[in-house]
Order: C-alpha cells, then sequence, then structure tokens
C-alpha cells in the first residue's frame, strides 16, 4: 500500500476535523435542540437501564428487548457528536449522522409497531422506565417530527458536501 493510500484512508477514519457550517442559521438551532431532546431519553432511560429492555419487551416488538434497549441507547449517544457539530474523523461523522437516523426509525417501529398491533401498553418507553410515557397515536407524530428534526440536521450539515466559506485563512497574522 502506498503512503499516499494509507495517508488518506487514515484522514477519513482517524483525523478529526471540524464541522461544515451549517446551510442556514436554523440548522444549528435544530440540530442542539434534537440533541437536547436525545440527551433527555437517553439519561431517563439509562437511569433505570435493568427495566428498560422489559419495557421494550412490554410493546411487544418483535426481537430480543435487550438488544433493542441497547441498540436504542447506543444510537441515541452515538447521535449526539454530529447534531453538536464536534469535532470529528469523517467516518465518526457519517456513523454518528445515520446513528440518529437509526434511532428515529427505531422508535418509530417501535411506535407503529404499538399502535397497530399490540394492544395497550402501559409505557411506549421513550423516556425508559423512569416517567412511563403511555404508549398512544401521540407518539408517531413525535417520532415522526424527531425524523424531521434528523433529516434537517443532516441536510444542513451533509458531511461530504463543499463549501467554500467552510475554509480558513491559515495565514499568521503576528505583528
Amino acid at each position: 500500500m502506498s503512503v499516499i493510500t494509507y495517508t488518506t484512508i487514515m484522514s477519513f477514519f482517524v483525523k478529526s476535523t471540524p464541522a461544515i457550517q451549517p446551510r442556514t442559521k436554523n440548522i444549528r438551532f435544530i440540530s442542539v435542540g434534537l440533541a437536547a431532546v436525545l440527551i433527555v431519553m437517553v439519561i431517563a432511560q439509562l437511569f433505570k437501564f435493568e427495566t428498560f429492555p422489559d419495557v421494550i419487551a412490554a410493546t411487544g416488538v418483535p426481537g430480543e428487548s435487550l438488544v433493542w434497549a441497547a441498540m436504542i441507547v447506543i444510537c441515541e449517544v452515538l447521535a449526539l457528536p454530529f447534531l453538536l457539530a464536534m469535532r470529528l474523523s469523517p467516518a465518526m461523522r457519517m456513523v454518528s449522522m445515520v446513528s440518529g437516523w437509526i434511532v428515529v426509525a427505531m422508535w418509530l417501529k417501535i411506535s407503529l409497531w404499538v399502535n397497530f398491533s399490540s394492544g395497550t401498553v402501559e409505557n411506549g418507553g421513550l423516556l425508559g422506565d423512569t416517567i412511563a410515557l403511555p404508549a398512544g397515536w401521540w407518539s408517531i407524530p413525535i417520532c415522526l417530527s424527531l425524523g424531521i428534526l434528523a433529516a434537517w440536521a443532516s441536510w444542513g450539515m451533509w458531511p461530504k458536501r463543499t463549501n467554500h466559506t467552510n475554509h480558513t485563512n491559515h495565514t499568521n497574522h503576528t505583528r
């Protein structure tokens, strides 16, 4: 493997770069707002994580509830660096962005499953077992709203977009 190829690969996977400038001013508020919602959700879920898989199992969603619970929490945490525009490698920025999509898709699937196939569920699980939110029709628009916010944040801070205003002038301004 040549040195150029090695350097290119390592710069994609390892070298951290600043986040690209958002397309609009609103994108920053949207991404930080979505990050705040995910932080509240993950803290509530982790506060009583030992019972969180039971909450997921009670929804009747197919699959192993412990895997669902772990994947939800992991994806919520992994989505935060992208939403907070942290300094990341390009590969991690993509992983973080996709994690936001995955967590919204998982919650939407659980909400749809609860509303259309299982009966009544006392706790929909959005805030874990810490704050029991009863499952109902309202969870679908909430999850769709989170999906819209995630899509909007992704559009506004898409990692592969080239933006000429993002390049900084590296000249030395010494006196």
